[in-house]
């Protein structure tokens, strides 16, 4: 530092011993620069722990997303989704079987009506018949007019019969075209949907448990950084008691001018003067180097648990990139590969959707068509019962006229013949209805109430899922911002806490200034000890850590009571120093 540099080219001049101005600079400075420095690495540690506690928040909100009952809820939702979708195939298949059964129905239905219109047609040729050849009988002209109009009014109901029976077959005939279709798109992509939901499933459980690993790592890891942390600024005492330490190495010196300033000090020789000088620049040089000592080996301590920063740092950064993925894409999130897969899945339950709606339209269209069929049935044996009875008292009229109403009455016979025809196919149209109506009955009962909480739970799943991708994107963006914070922050702190480097020169230089000051040998001041008690008293009541006075009784002999009194305002040992000395 340019302070450091200053300071030893200022003390170590190569002439003579330094003056009391240059000694008082000399420690100013180191004391201004202790205090400085101490300060501001302090600052420093204190930053890196309040990153390393939003690092820590984060990865407890990363750890709570990872183990929220929301995933739970949602596995179960894709186990039963999988479940589900596996019954598909036989669902659509068992659809076809009834689908079928009602074609069936409907194909016997379609035999009898087109009997039906058959006898119909062969109705109205007789009825012509009995037209043209009583045309020359006016008492049946009205009543073949007659017979036609409710012969044209049955045809008219048996052809609509017929146009509804062909409506339904058709829409019955797209069903299971449909259906034929939808069948095979489920045995081509349900297995593969199932397959992947399984696979993701897993595979996101794996990646919680593994995120759940790296995060609780990078927990331990940040914990014990935050830690040495807390270490490190217990351990920064150091600067505190450095500082104090020169601080009463400048009292000491402040309290020996004042005291040869005073009346006593006039009253001392030149020799003795001397010597009394040399005591306290040997107790100040003592001082400084048990101050050096420990500051060396403190802050030796406090450079090597922060160089341990460096490797704590990189294995944050490995552990974090090792929890983002490697494409740096979050589509490449398991997360969103399982949204994929359900969302593949939902389109095959739409599919599901469309042909459950379709085959209720036939269910319900066919129970109201066989309903229809059923009433327009009662028109037409009315039709048949009209027809009947009017033939049948042509055919009496016909006997009284004798051989005039023979040919007309051969005719109507065959009316009364064919028409009791109608009723044989009417039976077996309403036998054939009923039919109808139980396979409608299956259709409808063949469709899944579970279909639409099929389709229910994939939307619960995706939307869970989405929100879960977010969330856990966010964190480990959060948790990614928070580890390159807390790197850049530690190595700004290794520069700054490395106190050994320039203040532990200033400081040892200090003490080798003090040492020159002195001289090697020390002064006997055993005559003076009366003079000087004051002064040594005066020095020894400004310290406030044991092994001061300890060094102080090393260097000027004090009696017990003497030392006692003396010391009784200060600290009584180094932990209450160090209790009252935190950054």
């Amino acid at each position: 530092m340019k302070n450091g540099t200053a300071l030893a080219r200022r003390i170590d001049r190569p002439r003579g011993v330094p003056r009391a101005m240059d000694v008082s600079r000399t420690l100013e400075a180191a004391r201004t620069e202790v205090e400085k420095r101490f300060l501001d690495g302090g600052a420093v540690l204190l930053s890196v722990m309040e990153v390393l506690n939003q690092l820590l928040s984060s990865l407890d909100r990363l750890t709570k997303a990872l183990d929220s009952d929301g995933a739970s809820d949602t596995t179960a939702d894709l186990v039963q989704t999988m479940s589900g979708l596996s019954d598909l195939p036989g669902l659509e298949a068992r659809r076809q079987e009834n689908f079928t059964v009602l074609a069936e129905a409907g194909a016997k239905l379609h035999s009898h009506v087109t009997d039906m219109q058959e006898t119909m047609r062969y109705l109205r040729t007789f009825a012509v018949t009995v037209k043209i050849t009583g045309a020359g009988i006016a008492e049946f002209a009205g009543f073949a007019e007659e017979i036609l109009e409710r012969i044209h009014s049955g045809t008219t109901e048996v052809n609509t019969f017929a146009q509804q029976l062909g409506a339904l077959e058709r829409d019955l005939k797209v069903a299971m075209t449909f259906g034929t279709t939808t069948a095979k798109a489920y045995d081509r992509n349900v297995p593969q949907v199932v397959a992947a939901l399984e696979k993701d499933a897993r595979t996101i459980a794996a990646h919680r448990k593994e995120l759940a690993v790296i995060a609780a790592e990078v927990g331990a890891i940040a914990r014990g950084v935050q830690s040495k942390v807390a270490t490190t600024l217990s351990a920064l005492q150091i600067g505190d008691v450095t500082r104090q330490r020169i601080e009463h190495v400048q009292s000491a010196f402040a309290f020996l001018g004042e005291f040869l300033a005073s009346d006593e000090g006039h009253k001392l020789d030149a020799d003795a003067y001397q010597r009394l000088e040399n005591v306290i620049h040997h107790l100040t040089a003592a001082q400084m180097r048990d101050m050096v000592t420990d500051f060396q080996r403190e802050s030796g301590s406090v450079v090597k648990t922060i160089a341990s920063f460096s490797h704590d740092t990189q294995e944050i950064l490995k552990l974090r990139d090792a929890m983002k993925p490697e494409d740096g894409n979050s589509d490449a999130n398991v997360l969103r590969a399982l949204e994929q897969s359900v969302s593949a899945a939902h389109t095959i339950v739409k599919q599901v959707e469309t042909a459950r709606v379709q085959a209720d339209g036939i269910s319900q269209s066919t129970l109201g068509t066989a309903s229809n069929l059923l009433h327009r049935i009662e028109t037409i044996r009315a039709v048949k019962t009209d027809i009947h009875y009017m033939a049948l008292n042509t055919n009496l009229r016909c006997s009284r006229m004798g051989e005039e109403g023979r040919s007309i009455n051969v005719v109507t016979a065959e009316l009364r013949i064919f028409a009791a025809k109608l009723d044989e196919s009417a039976d077996a149209i309403v036998s054939g209805l009923a039919s109808l109506e139980t396979a409608a009955g299956h259709v409808a009962s063949g469709q899944e109430a579970s279909d639409y909480s099929l389709d229910e739970r994939l939307i619960s799943a995706v939307d869970a899922i989405r929100g879960a991708a977010n969330i856990m994107d966010g964190e480990l963006e959060t948790l990614s911002a928070h580890g390159r914070e807390v790197a850049n922050k530690i190595m700004l702190s290794i520069g700054k806490l490395d106190f050994q480097r320039d203040l532990g020169e200033i400081l040892a230089n200090c003490a080798d200034t003090l040492e020159d000051m002195a001289g090697r040998d020390m002064a006997d001041v055993s005559d003076l000890e009366e003079i000087i008690a004051p002064l040594s008293a005066r020095i020894f009541k400004t310290y406030t850590m044991a092994q001061e006075r300890d060094v102080h009784r090393d260097i000027i002999a004090m009696d017990a009571s003497t030392a006692q009194a003396a010391a009784a305002p200060a600290k009584a040992d180094d932990e209450d120093l160090f209790a009252d000395a935190l950054f």
